[in-house]
């Protein structure tokens, strides 16, 4: 596919990514033993996230980024309302522009319970277009995170560990309440 067409379909190719993402995560959860996952999709995108995903006693919502491996992108923008909630995080994933598969994430949150690191001092975005005067407004909710500001990871085994305290070496079961125990 060219550069071109993923940037005319962007949207289309987002929303792809999203799907490999879910479907990714499942299958590996359902590998681990682990089958009481819920996935929920945000109908508005104006709370900060696109996917809320609760797993071992675990509510985090996700929201997901998505570059190809030769992007020059040094940025992400965030929504300060993804701050407020109690487990927020954000997920950018480096792809293949061939073939869509995830090359590595990149990571910016903190652990299962605990909110995204302090945001405050990111810089506020502007909007990408002028109006007819040719100034660009600040967009006041949202903040520009630096690239910088990701840890990477390169695989889900790393992205399931950060969401949910689950290492990729544990042996689990569940016990009679859905919760995720190494034995």
């Amino acid at each position: 596919m060219t550069s071109t067409a993923h940037n005319d379909q962007s949207s289309f190719r987002e929303k792809v990514l999203e799907h490999l993402f879910v479907a990714d995560l499942l299958r590996y959860l359902w590998q681990r033993g682990i089958t009481d996952a819920e996935i929920l999709t945000a109908e508005v995108d104006n709370a900060g996230y696109d996917l809320v995903v609760d797993c071992n006693q675990k509510i985090r919502h996700i929201q997901l980024k998505a570059s190809h491996i030769d992007s020059t992108t040094a940025q992400q923008k965030l929504n300060v309302r993804l701050a407020k909630k109690p487990s927020g995080c954000m997920i950018w994933m480096v792809f293949d522009t061939r073939t869509l598969a995830i090359a590595k994430y990149l990571w910016f949150g903190n652990g299962p319970g605990s909110p995204l690191p302090d945001i405050s001092n990111f810089r506020t975005a502007k909007h990408s277009k002028a109006n007819a005067y040719g100034h660009k407004a600040e967009r006041p909710n949202i903040r520009v995170v630096p690239r910088a500001q990701f840890d990477t990871l390169n695989t889900l085994a790393e992205i399931v560990d950060r969401l949910f305290g689950i290492p990729d070496n544990a042996q689990l079961s569940q016990n009679g309440t859905g919760t995720i125990i190494a034995t």
